[in-house]
């Protein structure tokens, strides 16, 4: 079992799929990491700023997909998804691309940068996590914990 955080405004015992209107890394999901400094950086954007903590139990019989290291395939994943292309995965794990990373992701799909160039300009990012839980199935594998309210 593992503590994973959610960055919010408000408390969430129960979490939900988030079909919001702006595509996400992993598509639709309720997204969590394992580093709370980054939950904390999610919490800090809104006025009331939440850390909710979950204790994670993975189960093997769900679709998961781990990237482990960012490569051109979680790329090309990201590039999908953010394009609204739908995928069958239950959990996805891996890299964020934040803010900076997405502007590079997004001169990449217009061919202002190569792929090359892209990879230059990732590296020196701070290493980041997400996991984004995208099946009703994968809510099963959390259990809230506590919340902190910063």
């Amino acid at each position: 079992m593992q503590i994973i955080y959610h960055g919010s405004y408000c408390k969430i015992e129960m979490p939900k799929i988030i079909q919001g209107k702006y595509t996400k890394d992993f598509g639709n999901g309720f997204y969590c990491t394992i580093l709370e400094e980054q939950a904390r950086k999610w919490a800090e954007k809104y006025p009331t700023p939440t850390i909710n903590m979950y204790e994670y139990e993975q189960n093997l019989s769900l679709k998961i997909k781990d990237f482990t290291l960012m490569t051109e395939e979680w790329l090309d994943f990201i590039i999908n998804c953010r394009a609204g292309k739908k995928h069958d995965y239950d959990i996805v794990i891996g890299a964020m691309a934040d803010d900076q990373v997405y502007n590079y992701i997004s001169d990449l799909i217009k061919g202002n940068i190569t792929r090359n160039a892209f990879w230059e300009l990732a590296k020196f990012r701070h290493p980041t996590h997400q996991i984004a839980f995208c099946t009703e199935k994968s809510l099963q594998c959390i259990k809230f914990l506590d919340v902190k309210e910063l």
